[in-house]
């Protein structure tokens, strides 16, 4: 009876117990030394404890932000190069970028002595639909004057992007008339593909920037009218292509692959092999392809290349790309920052690894261009193949590489004709960007009379009156053209009716232009004659 009454007692002698006992540790924390209570019973790291030492004992006022970003970057540099971390005030600009659009009121603008100039306006826009006008000088963006030494193109993205659907009320100059415009913000695409069009009888030319979450659609848009106009060949540009989402290279790899064909695949320590293949008919499973890479064709655009050339599929033109096959994935972080992390590699489908080495530091890894370029692998053949690589044979015997970037095919050097120091000074100081736009805005009727590119490039010609507008122009920034040289002159001319292309028709008319002379392009359609 007696140990059955103990028995119900039992609990509540329990609960007195834990009661005293935590006020007990209470009273004992609140006498301990103010060392010990920084450090939770959750045993925090190092690092973390330091940050909280030097945020409440620190002798000067610290901005903990900068102080855990800093930290945060120093780990991170000890990794690989490509794990990184990502404020919170660069995460919005990098996340519309992969995303393929932002919101906005659809214009370019450059600032040119201190006043915001209406560059170009997107066409079917917000700002068109308004009624704005390249050449168009901001005065105001609501009740604030927007002149001045003091603004920058931050500061003006600033005051013009916003919520799609919200208002932006803006004064601007025309001529010497002021008008006053509502524009009503919207959605504004990033493009990714910047030409596609047909650069000779039944052979297309499509030119990608980058991945984004919208590249494959635009690549299929651009694919089908081009089908239609009688493609039966591709000139695939990925030069400068930086990479992106691998999804969408991948997407664009299965419309040139037939069957079930393996097109990369994924591991790393702490993830699982994971395999990419082909899933449906393609696009362009049969038609002849040609991929131009160069040294800045890197990630995403490495893998589509790795999986066409280990098929035999494509033929690749140009230089050693990049070599950057490490995958990351990105972490949101509490503070609105994001950690974009390296979680595993990239492997063609013949199992080469597409990372170039990078265990001497961040530093001489970022430095390996400049590197390629003094010892003579941008312009020699021989130099640019990869030194140590491991060696791999495609289904027809070619022999490839893995180790460091994808080598192409045919070997295209890149152009180290020295220009006039005062040519680099045009560009440098945005001479030649100025002046096109100047002229351009001078001349819109002349400009207007060309419909296409195509008659843009038979017709218009940069003659002696435009090239001595060019010269009194540049004088206003000290450059004298008297030094030029014949060939200087011919590339300033040939850039400038680009860049007039340009602001007719977007990238899509600079690129036209531009490939009329282009060596790439030019050995591409060499090889197929």
């Amino acid at each position: 009876m007696g140990n059955n009454k103990f028995k119900l007692w039992l609990p509540l002698i329990f609960s007195l117990v834990m009661i005293a006992g935590m006020f007990l540790g209470y009273k004992m924390r609140e006498n301990m030394p103010v060392t010990a209570r920084f450090f939770s019973p959750d045993k925090k790291g190092a690092i973390q404890e330091v940050l909280d030492l030097i945020s409440n004992r620190y002798v000067d006022p610290i901005k903990s932000d900068t102080l855990t970003d800093g930290a945060i970057e120093e780990i991170l540099s000890h990794l690989d190069p490509h794990s990184i971390f990502i404020p919170a005030s660069d995460l919005q600009g990098i996340n519309e970028d992969l995303a393929g659009r932002f919101e906005g009121i659809g214009i370019e603008f450059n600032i040119i002595k201190d006043t915001i100039h209406v560059i170009t306006v997107l066409k079917g826009g917000p700002s068109e639909k308004a009624g704005l006008i390249p050449g168009d000088k901001f005065l105001k963006v609501g009740d604030s004057t927007v002149t001045g030494t003091k603004i920058n193109a931050d500061q003006v993205k600033q005051w013009l992007r916003g919520l799609r659907g919200s208002e932006v009320n803006v004064t601007l100059l025309r001529g010497k008339e002021v008008k006053e415009f509502s524009i009503t913000r919207g959605v504004i695409p990033l493009y990714s593909l910047d030409a596609g069009y047909m650069i000779a009888p039944a052979t297309a030319y499509i030119r990608l920037n980058k991945f984004s979450e919208t590249t494959y659609e635009e690549f299929m848009e651009a694919m089908q009218q081009l089908r239609e106009e009688g493609a039966e060949k591709l000139i695939l540009d990925l030069r400068g292509n930086g990479g992106g989402i691998l999804q969408e290279s991948v997407e664009i790899a299965d419309e040139f692959l037939s069957g079930d064909k393996l097109i990369v695949y994924t591991q790393g320590t702490h993830s699982k092999k994971r395999e990419f293949r082909a899933r449906r008919e393609g696009i362009f499973e049969k038609g002849a392809l040609i991929v131009l890479v160069d040294e800045n064709s890197a990630s995403a655009s490495e893998v589509l290349t790795g999986a066409l050339q280990d098929w035999d599929r494509a033929e690749v033109i140009g230089r050693r790309t990049f070599g950057k096959g490490l995958v990351q994935e990105q972490y949101s972080l509490s503070n609105g920052s994001a950690l974009r992390l390296t979680i595993a590699r990239y492997y063609t489908p013949l199992g080469r690894s597409i990372q170039k080495p990078y265990d001497q530091g961040t530093r001489s890894y970022n430095e390996e261009l400049y590197e390629r370029y003094h010892n003579g692998a941008l312009v020699k053949e021989d130099s640019s193949k990869i030194v140590n690589g491991h060696a791999y044979h495609t289904p027809s015997g070619k022999t490839v590489y893995g180790g460091g970037g994808i080598t192409p095919d045919i070997f295209i050097p890149m152009d180290t004709t020295s220009h006039d120091f005062n040519v680099t000074r045009l560009y440098a100081r945005n001479t030649i960007g100025n002046f096109v736009y100047q002229y351009y805005v001078n001349h819109l009727d002349a400009f207007k009379q060309y419909e296409n590119p195509a008659q843009f490039e038979k017709g218009f010609t940069v003659g002696q009156d435009i090239w001595n507008e060019f010269s009194a122009f540049a004088l206003q920034d000290s450059i004298q053209f008297s030094t030029f040289k014949p060939a200087d002159k011919a590339f300033l001319s040939r850039r400038l009716k680009g860049l007039f292309a340009r602001q007719l028709w977007r990238s899509e008319g600079f690129y036209e232009i531009n490939n009329v002379d282009d060596p790439m392009i030019q050995k591409a359609l060499e090889v197929w004659k």
